[in-house]
Parts: structure tokens; C-alpha cells; sequence
């Protein structure tokens, strides 16, 4: 299910993605979401399983097109759909997955303190925006799936 987006709300719009090599992520297809290209990544999965997914470049939204026949909960490998080199792997997000923030670069000099970093679990949507090393915008939500066993595997305190 897409994450509704209001038109009222401040909207931060990825405009730029850069891969380890330098690679332009933006617009590698011609999937746009409301007319914004999109941001593409390849994705392995642990049976294999290759193919290139298109995310939305709006901070927030959910929806992606292609590569997206995978289980949530799939801790899957970013690469980058350019030179098939792995996404930098940047910090631990501290949960019950066990999923890992990776980055991609917002400018084309590579530089670590503008980034988007993004989770490699399938249907785990956390990511954050670095500009100058300050976060600008930061964003998480579970599919239904993941929240049903994020509050399975932690009760409610008494």
C-alpha cells in the first residue's frame, strides 16, 4: 500500500543519487512517481534473485516499480544498477531486524556528509537525508507484515 502524500505537507524530492563509483541513480528509466524520475538500485536477494528497482524520490513514499516480488523481511544487497558495486554499509539500525543503513551519495563528489542512507530490508522503511553532516530528514515505518512481528517479538511492558 503507497503512503498517501499531502499536497499540504513539506516534501523533500531526491533530485540527485550517486553510486560508490560515481554513477547517476536518478532517471536510469523512465519510471517517474508523480513526475519526478526515479531513484533505481539493484537488489540481490540470499536465493539469487537479481533485478532493478525504481524508488520514489519523495522522502516518505513507499511506492517502487520493477524488482518488487520479494517477502518483506528479505535482507536483500544494494548495489549499484551502474558498476554492480555493494552500497557502503554505514551504521546499524537498532531494532529487532537486524537491518543496516546503506549510502547513497546526494552529491557527485562522493561526500559522506551528503547523503541518503536507506535500510536493506525488504518493507523496512527507514532513511534518513544528511546535508553537512545534520540530518534534514529521517523517516520509518514497517509494512503491516513487519510490525506484526516487530510487536510479536516485543510485548508490552506490565
Amino acid at each position: 500500500m503507497a503512503t498517501p502524500i499531502s499536497r499540504n505537507a513539506v516534501q523533500v524530492i531526491v533530485e540527485q543519487a550517486f553510486g560508490p563509483q560515481g554513477h547517476s541513480l536518478v532517471g536510469l528509466s523512465d519510471v517517474t512517481f508523480d513526475g519526478y524520475p526515479a531513484v533505481t538500485l539493484k537488489l540481490r536477494t540470499p536465493d539469487g534473485r537479481e533485478g532493478l528497482v525504481h524508488l520514489s524520490p519523495i522522502h516518505g513514499d513507499t511506492r517502487k516499480a520493477g524488482f518488487t516480488d520479494i517477502a518483506a523481511g528479505t535482507h536483500c544487497t544494494l548495489l549499484c544498477p551502474v558498476s554492480g558495486e555493494p552500497l557502503e554499509r554505514v551504521e546499524e539500525i537498532d531494532d529487532i531486524f537486524g537491518a543496516g543503513y546503506y549510502r547513497l551519495y546526494r552529491t557527485a563528489d562522493r561526500s559522506p556528509g551528503s547523503a541518503i542512507l536507506i535500510s536493506d530490508v525488504w518493507g523496512h522503511y527507514h532513511s534518513k537525508i544528511i546535508d553537512d553532516f545534520e540530518i534534514i530528514s529521517a523517516w520509518a515505518d514497517l509494512l503491516d507484515e513487519l510490525a506484526e512481528q516487530s510487536d510479536l517479538s516485543h510485548p508490552p511492558k506490565s
